[in-house]
């Protein structure tokens, strides 16, 4: 599905099976999903016979360079013309955590199946990572940024394997457009990531000026 070189991001607002006007409060994000503390999401319920939970690990178990190489193994991932269909949908929409954002945000299951999917694919890589604790999981940026700044794990250094935020128009936290994962920072001004739901609707590697950087989520990964 063709699309400008940035990418289109899930907000409640944009879909008519989504309630518009969404206002969340830090609180209430910290409320609705995972936590950091260790083992808090080891054994999530199930909802559906296509959600395989996958063992997960507290913080500081899991590398960075373990995040990225997942990440990395979905570079050339296409959606259908519908803009769905990815792997990313399907495990979303089986998941449990997308009963909690509809909840949050309104509309329905379906809405999601040809959604904007940057946000989900960060997700599943933490979930295949077994990272899923620090590093979130949800299908709308703005609350997955106010996820991690309500945990204080939130600022503006580039780190690899950290949570990397951007809005085209250079602003806030509410502005936010899109989502991906730091590779690294390449120290002339920009930084290499790899992202889910570019270019034309692919994983892709990109290279990305710090202005369009709001900031990063840092998830809690083991170090050497």
């Amino acid at each position: 599905m063709a699309k400008n070189v940035f990418t289109r991001a899930l907000k409640p607002a944009s879909l008519s099976l989504f309630a518009a006007g969404i206002s969340v409060a830090a609180g209430a994000v910290a409320a609705g999903a995972p936590a950091f503390a260790a083992g808090d999401e080891s054994t999530p319920r199930t909802s559906g016979a296509s959600y395989q939970a996958i063992p997960q690990k507290g913080a500081g178990q899991v590398s960075a360079n373990t995040v990225l190489k997942i990440a990395e193994s979905q570079l050339g991932v296409t959606e259908n013309a519908a803009g769905g269909g990815t792997p990313f949908h399907g495990w979303y929409m089986s998941s449990p955590r997308a009963a909690e954002t509809m909840a949050r945000d309104g509309g329905n299951l379906q809405a999601y199946a040809n959604a904007p999917w940057c946000a989900m694919f960060v997700s599943w890589v933490g979930e295949k990572a077994g990272a899923r604790p620090t590093v979130g999981w949800d299908a709308y940026t703005v609350t997955f940024a106010k996820w991690f700044q309500a945990n204080k794990h939130w600022g503006t250094q580039a780190k690899p394997g950290a949570v990397v935020f951007f809005d085209w128009q250079g602003g806030g936290t509410s502005g936010i457009d899109h989502v991906g994962l730091v590779k690294k920072d390449n120290g002339d001004g920009t930084i290499t990531t790899i992202e889910g739901n570019t270019g034309n609707g692919k994983v892709e590697q990109r290279i990305r000026p710090y202005a369009h950087v709001v900031g990063y989520g840092y998830p809690q990964y083991k170090t050497a």
